[in-house]
């Protein structure tokens, strides 16, 4: 695809990027600059496709209106073209462990005598400074999960091991985190003329979503347990209840007033256990805690999930059905709001269904025009754009600079 090709829409038209990035958090963070207009470009290697194009749907999600070019970047003529595309980009997103663009000796520094005002994004598992024997590592989404603290508090409690949290959570985190940066990034590089560089670590994205998990941990030696079902380790309520339907819903019940509210849905009004004002009803408080969750269960499995949702939620309790990709389709909410969309994949040439651009813009909206392209679908037209010949096209074809 042409630029000149491309529709123009969204707050980001006009902008290039360019992403060097695999996997997941690279692509996305680059996406989410296409689906609001910005010309991205997916450099992808010579030596192999990106393992995603070979997952599923992932690679036609999650790079959603890219272009894309095969390079060799470490081919002398891979690498020309390199530095052409970063003299007329906004953005730099690449994905590699730490210090690799620099062994490759493409510093920030040498980056920015070829464009001053370019942002550049590094994201990797470790960052690019700090211990070298982290700085060099390999990371995927669970290795940022483990490392991070993030893990250990999640899943069932002891004896059970700790879980990761799918999918990719690590990688759509640093996604966010990364564009968000990219974007405040291009904002100071419009207004003064000079480019940044943002040093972002999977595995601190994932420490920085810890709340006060982590302030008790480092600063009164507070081990945040693993809960499961429970909003907490004191609390008598399993936040999550199976429904007579085996479908489970989730609430999150707390306050004088809710509390009051709940008790009388569930037949407890007048219980003397139940007399005095409470706020809470821990695990310790017990004929209280025993009732109310044993009230609870019974009203739960006298009902299904959708009746338990809509009770709650009419009397302003907070709850929602644990949902399934099936009752998701059919929802009413979701219908309404166009939560899900479908554009055309060219990979296997068909209309895919997913999860619209997210979020919704009222002045400038985003949109899909394309799924993620077929590996080296735009070599030549990225080529042609910066005044190759169709001559040099074919040569670099021959040399396996290019590939399709």
């Amino acid at each position: 695809m042409k630029l000149t090709e491309m529709p123009v829409f969204g707050n980001m038209q006009g902008i290039r990027v360019i992403g060097t990035g695999t996997s997941i958090a690279g692509p996305v963070a680059c996406s989410l600059f296409a689906e609001q207009g910005a010309d991205v470009i997916q450099i992808e290697s010579t030596k192999a496709p990106d393992l995603v194009r070979s997952i599923g749907d992932i690679w036609s999600v999650e790079h959603r209106n890219n272009r894309t070019i095969a390079l060799n970047i470490r081919s002398a003529e891979g690498d020309e073209i390199l530095r052409k595309l970063l003299a007329t980009s906004d953005i730099l997103i690449e994905g590699s462990k730490g210090g690799t663009w620099d062994k490759w000796g493409l510093s920030d520094e040498a980056l920015w005598l070829i464009n001053p005002k370019l942002v550049i994004v590094h994201i990797s598992g470790y960052g690019q400074t700090g211990d070298p024997e982290y700085v060099s590592r390999a990371s995927y989404d669970p290795i940022g999960q483990a490392f991070s603290g993030f893990m250990v508090t999640q899943g069932e409690p002891a004896p059970r091991p700790p879980v990761i949290i799918k999918p990719y959570t690590c990688d759509y985190i640093t996604a966010i985190f990364a564009s968000w940066a990219a974007s405040v990034a291009l904002f100071n590089a419009n207004r003064t003329g000079k480019g940044e560089s943002v040093d972002v670590a999977q595995y601190e994205v994932m420490v920085r979503i810890q709340a006060d998990y982590l302030t008790n941990g480092l600063n009164y030696g507070i081990q945040a347990p693993r809960m499961g079902i429970y909003g907490n380790d004191v609390v008598a309520l399993p936040n999550v209840q199976i429904c007579g339907d085996g479908n489970y819903v989730i609430t999150a019940i707390g306050g004088v007033r809710n509390f009051r509210i709940l008790e009388r849905l569930l037949g407890l009004e007048g219980d003397p256990d139940f007399a005095e004002p409470h706020a809470v009803i821990n695990k310790s408080h017990g004929p209280r805690a025993e009732k109310i969750v044993k009230a609870m269960t019974d009203f739960c499995m006298a009902h299904s999930a959708e009746e338990v949702n809509d009770i709650l939620n009419e009397h302003q309790l907070p709850c929602s059905v644990i949902m399934t990709y099936e009752m998701m389709a059919r929802n009413s909410h979701y219908e309404a709001r166009g939560t899900f969309t479908s554009w055309y994949d060219p990979i296997k040439d068909r209309e895919l269904k997913g999860v619209n651009t997210i979020p919704f813009f009222k002045n400038n909206p985003s949109r899909i025009f394309r799924g993620g392209p077929v590996y080296g679908a735009d070599n030549d037209d990225i080529l042609e754009e910066l005044g190759y010949s169709a001559a040099d096209i074919d040569a670099m074809y021959e040399k396996e600079v290019l590939k399709k």
